[in-house]
């Protein structure tokens, strides 16, 4: 079955919540990184306005800059809705209410229709997903993965992680994944099995605190090497 617009709900976050999400320093900003699964994330177009050297692959980018926004404007207020109705879920510091929540997303997604045509011709957003993606052996320095392995493990199957989490071993040499909690704000079920397995397979990983926390608990990163 083709992939749709309408299976899409477009959510971006921004340069900041990356770097803070994934511990970037200023070394790791230097490598050449694979977004994976960011969507309408201004990451991508934050680093390169600052001569980073970042691909972005989703789905979402074989439709138009036009298409996903109106995509966005159709289901914004859904989004919106549905974290009023869920906001035990999260924690309201930094983001201090759904209303500058809804603007922090939509100012990130601005950002990113912004630079979108323009990254689409440099090839900086390519149309990919897991588990298999375009790239040689060894491509990136760091791979980051950003609200979809763990957060979707109701759908996503255990096997699915393994091959995904292996194929981005493959093209970066370092794996970040963040959130490690499902939809729900409760631990993955696949992720003491996806450590197990992979640790038995050679891979290094480390569950690492990091300095952000929107969704309830969501304050650690998975980071795996080869």
């Amino acid at each position: 079955m083709a992939f749709t617009l309408e299976e899409v709900v477009p959510w971006g976050r921004s340069f900041e919540e990356y770097r803070n999400m994934f511990d970037l320093s200023d070394k790791d900003l230097a490598e050449r990184i694979l977004g994976c699964a960011d969507g309408p994330a201004s990451f991508n177009a934050e680093m390169a306005k600052r001569g980073g050297k970042v691909i972005s692959v989703d789905p979402i980018y074989r439709f138009s800059r036009e298409e996903i926004q109106g995509r966005i404007d159709q289901v914004f207020e859904t989004v919106l809705d549905q974290t009023r109705k869920n906001a035990h879920e999260f924690v309201w510091k930094r983001i201090p209410s759904v209303e500058a929540l809804g603007q922090t997303r939509l100012s990130a997604m601005q950002d990113f229709l912004e630079d979108y045509p323009k990254g689409l011709s440099e090839g900086r957003y390519l149309e990919s997903s897991l588990p298999s993606l375009p790239f040689h052996d060894g491509e990136f320095g760091i791979a980051l993965c950003s609200h979809f392995l763990f957060l979707y493990s109701a759908h996503l199957s255990l096997d699915f992680h393994l091959r995904s989490i292996r194929e981005l071993c493959r093209i970066a040499r370092e794996v970040r994944i963040f959130p490690l909690l499902e939809l729900g704000a409760v631990p993955s079920r696949h992720m003491d099995e996806v450590q197990r397995i992979l640790e038995k397979q050679g891979y290094q990983t480390s569950i690492v605190p990091v300095d952000y926390e929107f969704q309830r608990g969501g304050t650690q990163m998975l980071k795996i090497n080869q």
